[in-house]
């Protein structure tokens, strides 16, 4: 959780000019409910690493992108444009402190197989067991999402004390001349069981800002040169 809040003070103020140029440059970066059928509440996953079934600490955010303004190779192949959205989340400048804090504390010999460097990040298929910073591991992927567990290093696979699920998806939406991306993070305690959610209000307030930089900079990922 800590590491959410120097992030944001790092990668949000520091990066941009006032806290008032990053809400207008996320201004369409949308939160949105979600429901109890949610199929991450429902994956295999959840289940397994979960097992008391815990309060959830949950949210969605949306970014919509005109199709006119989306790279056109991107739509060519079904899964290029959720793949390019992904790969932007880990090599935008958005992730770039938490990647380097990660590094100084975990990149060697035991985690070489993982993606470290922006250029693999950045040209990465991130198929199913794809390694990232030793912080996060691809679970699931289909076309249209991509789904990693976090939380903790993937060098830990059993039930942990903290533990989560994050998608990254992108669909396109002809109807609406529109690409929806997505990104939905849940987060929970593995261990035992707990009353209440893992992340108090303060904290939640600040994944948001955080999750709406990463959606922004890794939509720049998906646009036209």
């Amino acid at each position: 959780m800590g590491l959410f809040k120097r992030a944001f003070k790092l990668t949000t103020y520091g990066g941009l000019a006032s806290a008032g140029a990053f809400f207008y440059a996320t201004r369409n970066d949308v939160f949105v409910p979600m429901s109890p059928s949610d199929p991450i509440f429902h994956s295999a996953a959840f289940r397994k690493y979960n097992p008391s079934q815990n309060p959830t600490t949950h949210d969605l955010c949306i970014r919509k992108v005109p199709l006119a303004d989306i790279n056109p190779t991107l739509l060519e192949k079904k899964g290029k444009l959720a793949e390019a959205f992904c790969a932007g989340v880990w090599s935008g400048w958005g992730y770039a402190f938490q990647r380097a804090y990660l590094a100084r504390k975990y990149q060697g010999p035991e985690t070489a197989s993982h993606l470290w460097e922006r250029p693999e990040l950045k040209s990465s298929s991130y198929e199913v067991g794809t390694l990232i910073t030793d912080h996060f591991e691809v679970i699931e992927k289909t076309p249209e999402r991509i789904v990693v567990r976090c939380g903790d290093s993937p060098r830990k696979q059993g039930v942990r004390p903290s533990d989560g699920l994050f998608e990254m998806s992108a669909v396109v939406k002809p109807e609406e001349g529109v690409a929806e991306f997505g990104l939905k993070s849940c987060f929970y305690q593995g261990e035992g069981r707990a009353e209440n959610e893992p992340m108090p209000a303060h904290i939640v307030w600040l994944h948001k800002q955080y999750a709406k930089l990463w959606a922004e900079t890794a939509v720049q990922n998906v646009l036209r040169q």
